[in-house]
């Protein structure tokens, strides 16, 4: 990378060097076999005494097996997502897929086997030195054994999934990626919806409603095969969880997540009480714009020294300082990835929108995808995937199936990393560059605790309704509005919301992980919990942290976080978090009126 504001695309060929290398090949081939040895170990007739045999080498080859599988799987999706318009990274995402069949068999083969042998699992789970490392994972297993089909049935899911969930969400990235609008009449040319989203940190007003209304014609233009995928994908997920004997996709959900009900609800009711501190947060912001009130596409618009870009180069720096000042293991951890490759940044064209990190567990290493435009969020977002890439740095050497967290604690890593930027960033503010950097800090709290909760609404809305029959997509817009309303209330002027949320969100099209919303506000929490150690200890709490990190692997999120000392059941533990908004709404309402004055 040369220039100070060049934006780089990553590096892939560390892990592979293109899909017709030779190492690619081997690696598929590699695939197939351990596929197979698996999926035939799994069926094979256990003789009596050798169940603990058995379940070493059945331990071993999921460790062989999963690692390259998530590998390929990740390195082709790696090169659809940064081009969707790529003919052979498709084929090979289906390709993958099809190989990955035998392990989604082994699986249930593996699940069901542990079930027969459930006392003398647990017994050597429990005493076993070889083996008790692997409890938890051995315990999940059993678990997830009572919600899964019969083996033919599960098969046949895997299968159809391909062309049924996959697919629809596969629709929906390559429509969104390549979906846009003309921005200029005169000289044709175009933006795409990636494009103009980022459009709403603009300073000026007018770009950013006019960037706002072109997202809205262009999401207009294509809300057919986006809806036909959201029922599609939604319709695969009632179907399946009805079969596994699921209550619903949120029953799921919390599974995934390795919480209890009971922390959920704590966790939606802090939120919702936390609903008329985010409303004068938006009205106050209204205010310094000189506003009536804000639309949806003000959310975003930059106050008091918030408004300052950064370069690429800077913003490499600026991480790489604030995380070594943390831990310097983890400040070597940045430099090597901004300095090797492993960033992708540029927004362009066939790209998918947001961010996000993905994982390369045979290679040990990871990537990270972000549309860059230099404002702060988009700064604080880097540090938020890099956070994530840190966690999977720290679980490298571990073995594979103990690398698998849920969704909540996968949330928690990132989130601290973006604390730790913000906080440091703030501390060293002051006038009207303190404002700006407390309103942006805000900006990201109101999405995570305000949209994310509209987010968790609609979803469970339309899993309703789906279950009834498909949507349109007026309908799909009408119940994103509904859902807009019931958060943002009076915050936010009712006539510039956004009803095509649905159709921005990649999150809805899992059809594996419904609900990906709440587990932000879950990671944004326990984050700030967190941090709030690291001030009170300083740098001994480090270690600590990676300790932490390396256990997310080895037990639910509720274990996690009491080890850590937090009781995550509880609604007060989240109104301790939700307090540290809540006090800078009253900072901003503060430093807003004097810089007024």
């Amino acid at each position: 990378m040369s220039g100070s504001d060049t934006l780089p695309r990553w590096n892939l060929a560390p892990i592979f060097s293109g899909f017709d290398s030779d190492e690619y090949k081997a690696a598929k081939l590699e695939l197939t076999r351990l596929a197979s040895q698996l999926e035939g170990h799994c069926a094979a007739a256990i003789s009596r005494g050798a169940f603990r045999a058995w379940l070493v080498e059945a331990l071993g080859l999921e460790e062989q097996a999963g690692s390259l599988a998530e590998t390929l799987g990740a390195f082709a999706y790696a090169s659809y997502s940064t081009d969707t318009r790529n003919a052979k990274a498709m084929a090979e995402l289906n390709a993958v897929e099809e190989l990955s069949l035998p392990l989604k068999r082994a699986g249930v083969a593996f699940r069901n086997v542990l079930a027969d042998n459930r006392d003398d699992a647990h017994a050597l789970a429990t005493d076993d030195p070889e083996i008790s490392r692997f409890s938890f994972h051995i315990e999940n297993e059993l678990f997830w054994q009572s919600r899964q089909m019969d083996p033919a049935l599960e098969d046949l899911a895997a299968d159809l999934a391909r062309s049924g969930g996959a697919a629809w969400e596969r629709l929906q990235e390559s429509v969104s990626s390549i979906t846009g609008a003309v921005w200029d009449e005169a000289s044709g040319s175009r933006k795409t919806v990636v494009q103009l989203r980022s459009m709403a940190f603009d300073p000026d007003r007018s770009v950013r409603k006019k960037a706002f209304l072109k997202e809205l014609e262009a999401w207009k233009s294509v809300e057919t095969p986006i809806a036909a995928a959201l029922n599609g994908v939604k319709g695969f997920t009632v179907s399946l969880n009805k079969r596994r004997g699921w209550d619903g996709a949120l029953d799921k959900s919390i599974a995934q997540s390795r919480i209890t009900r009971k922390t959920l609800d704590a966790l939606i009711l802090s939120m919702e009480e936390s609903l008329p501190d985010w409303r004068r947060y938006l009205k106050a912001k209204a205010a310094l714009l000189g506003i009536p009130a804000c639309g949806f596409y003000d959310l975003f618009a930059p106050v008091g020294g918030s408004g300052k870009t950064y370069t690429w180069n800077e913003t490499r720096d600026i991480i790489v300082s604030k995380f070594t000042a943390f831990s310097p293991e983890m400040g070597e951890f940045a430099a090597m990835a901004f300095r090797d490759g492993w960033l992708d940044a540029e927004p362009r064209e066939g790209k998918v929108g947001g961010a996000y990190c993905i994982d390369f567990p045979r290679a040990r290493m990871a990537r990270v995808m972000c549309n860059f435009e230099g404002s702060f969020s988009s700064l604080t977002t880097v540090a938020h995937e890099l956070g994530h890439a840190y966690h999977q740095w720290i679980l490298k050497s571990e073995p594979y199936v103990l690398t698998q967290y849920p969704m909540t604690l996968a949330e928690t890593a990132s989130i601290f990393a973006e604390t730790v930027v913000f906080e440091d960033a703030i501390a060293e503010s002051s006038g009207d560059v303190r404002l700006g950097l407390v309103e942006a800090h805000l900006q990201d709290g109101c999405q995570i605790l305000v949209d994310i909760l509209s987010r968790f609404y609609f979803e469970q809305a339309i899993l309703t309704r789906r279950a009834e029959g498909e949507l349109s997509p007026d309908e799909f817009s009408q119940l994103m509005l509904d859902a807009q309303k019931r958060t943002y209330g009076d915050g936010l002027d009712p006539e510039a919301l956004h009803p095509y949320m649905w159709a921005a969100k990649g999150h809805y099209y899992s059809p594996e992980l419904s609900f990906y919303n709440f587990p932000y506000a879950f990671g944004q929490l326990f984050g700030l919990g967190l941090y709030a150690r690291y001030r009170a200890e300083g740098p001994a709490f480090a270690q600590a942290y990676r300790k932490l990190l390396l256990e997310t692997g080895r037990a639910n999120a509720v274990d996690v976080c009491s080890a850590a000392g937090f009781d995550i059941e509880t609604p007060d533990f989240w109104r301790s978090g939700v307090k540290v908004f809540t006090d800078q709404v009253a900072s901003f309402e503060k430093l807003a009126a004097e810089r007024k004055a």
